[in-house]
């Protein structure tokens, strides 16, 4: 009696597969995937997953001082913090390249995060860029109030500063990485002399703004510069007219 033929486990198709052994590719599950076969790629993938915890954990700063969850002082310290460690991986140029610029970066990763945005685009802590300042009571009661606690250094300092700013304008020194930091000194310490909103003081922070789009080495136009200089001058009026 003939032998019947042996039923395969699973129904045939025309489109049924056998692996073929010698095609096979062995796979250690065990082995760590390597995204990158050179210590320079290493770098930058390290580079760029830095900057995206940044703008994640400076969306959720920015929130939290909103919502008044966490002292002035705080805040001001961390974001500042955060923000230099942003600037200091974007001096890379192999990072700066393959970031593009902020909407590229979140875009191709899917991320929102607009507190974040808007604050590396001031490129300041709200702290320092919109200072809070006391609304109880007459204007006059508010100049006042603003300055009785800055000290005399302090008034000498913010002068010096904007006569710093002026001066290097005068010469010509008209790159970002030239008056960007000048500038922020200027705010800084105008802002421990008063927190009220002198005339031309929001040109302050309109220049930054400016400024901090621009790349390092990249200049102002004469055009931009005379009207830099214009706008200083009159904060820098507005600043002493507060202290009268």
């Amino acid at each position: 009696m003939a032998t019947p033929p042996r039923q395969l486990p699973y129904a045939p198709t025309p489109y049924s597969y056998l692996p073929n052994p010698a095609l096979t590719a062995i796979i250690n599950l065990d082995e760590e995937v390597k995204l990158s076969s050179t210590a320079a790629e290493r770098d930058l993938y390290d580079s760029l997953a830095e900057i995206y915890s940044i703008i994640i954990t400076l969306d959720g700063l920015e929130k939290a001082y909103t919502k008044d969850s966490i002292p002035e002082s705080e805040y001001t310290e961390l974001c500042s913090r955060l923000l230099n460690q942003y600037k200091s991986i974007m001096k890379d140029e192999t990072v700066s390249r393959e970031f593009v610029d902020l909407d590229s970066f979140k875009s191709r990763w899917n991320i929102e995060c607009p507190r974040a945005t808007e604050r590396l685009r001031v490129n300041l802590p709200a702290t320092i860029a919109e200072p809070s300042a006391t609304h109880s009571g007459p204007s006059s009661n508010i100049t006042q109030q603003s300055r009785s606690s800055a000290t005399g250094s302090q008034v000498l300092l913010a002068t010096e500063n904007f006569i710093t700013f002026l001066d290097a304008l005068r010469l010509g020194m008209l790159s970002k990485d030239s008056l960007h930091p000048l500038l922020s000194e200027v705010i800084q310490s105008v802002n421990q002399v008063t927190t009220i909103d002198f005339d031309n003081r929001g040109k302050i922070i309109s220049w930054l703004i400016r400024l901090n789009g621009m790349r390092a080495t990249e200049e102002l136009g004469e055009e931009e510069a005379r009207q830099l200089t214009f706008d200083m001058e009159g904060a820098y009026a507005g600043f002493k007219a507060t202290l009268n």
